[in-house]
């Protein structure tokens, strides 16, 4: 299966009856790859807290409602947790595990692409995202890089629908990388100088991108409402 990289900030909301408090937690658990070196290391981190209106929905036969619980734990579900619209493409490799690929990226006169082993476990109230491996994929160059670094990511997602007229989610996102530094001239600079601006770099990367990949798990969310609510009525 094959998805094209788009966002948006979309999603639609109509009137719906109180839910229960649920969580969603996503961890993209740190994968160790780094060399057995002395080399030295940078440390770089990120984090970003969101909050966004959760709609509320009573459609279909009989008043049915459709909880965000449901939507997790269907493959429509899974899809928007991996965010496959942001993927090159993605394919299952059983049990409950998929292998994602990163549109390609330039990088210094290299093309490298990433990719992702992820394994989505999802119940009534949690769903989990372990990464079970990151890698590069290109040139023998690039793919000598795996071996220099290593990363994890870990998403929080809960939400509040005790309240009919105001339910939302909340979403806590932290980044970590460690960068093996072995290189010239990064190796006679002080770890601080590689650190400062990679911290720079990742806040500034989740700034942009958490709230737009929230609007996205709602609107696809909102999309598989509609479909259930046209195959019930």
């Amino acid at each position: 299966m094959e998805a094209a990289a788009t966002t948006g900030p979309a999603f639609l909301s109509v009137a719906l009856p109180k839910l229960n408090r649920r969580r969603v937690q996503i961890k993209m658990v740190r994968k160790s790859n780094l060399s057995d070196s002395k080399q030295k290391k940078a440390y770089l981190s990120a984090t970003r807290k969101e909050r966004i209106g959760l709609p509320n929905y009573d459609v279909g036969s009989g008043g049915k409602t459709f909880h965000i619980r449901e939507f997790l734990s269907d493959p429509s579900g899974v899809e928007a947790v991996l965010n496959v619209k942001a993927l090159q493409s993605f394919q299952s490799l059983g049990s409950d595990t998929y292998r994602c690929f990163l549109p390609s990226i330039q990088l210094l006169n290299f093309e490298v692409a990433p990719v992702m082993d992820l394994q989505v476990t999802s119940t009534s109230e949690v769903c989990t995202v372990e990464m079970l491996s990151c890698k590069f994929q290109g040139s023998e160059i690039m793919e000598r890089q795996n071996k220099h670094f290593s990363a994890s990511l870990r998403n929080q997602i809960t939400w509040d629908t005790n309240n009919s007229e105001l339910p939302f989610l909340d979403v806590d996102v932290e980044l970590n990388l460690v960068l093996e530094i072995y290189t010239q001239p990064f190796t006679l600079l002080p770890i601080s100088a590689v650190e400062g601006p990679g911290n720079l770099v990742m806040q500034t990367l989740l700034d942009r991108l958490v709230p737009l990949l929230l609007q996205q798990l709602l609107r696809d969310y909102d999309n598989w409402v509609k479909q259930k609510s046209e195959f019930s009525s």
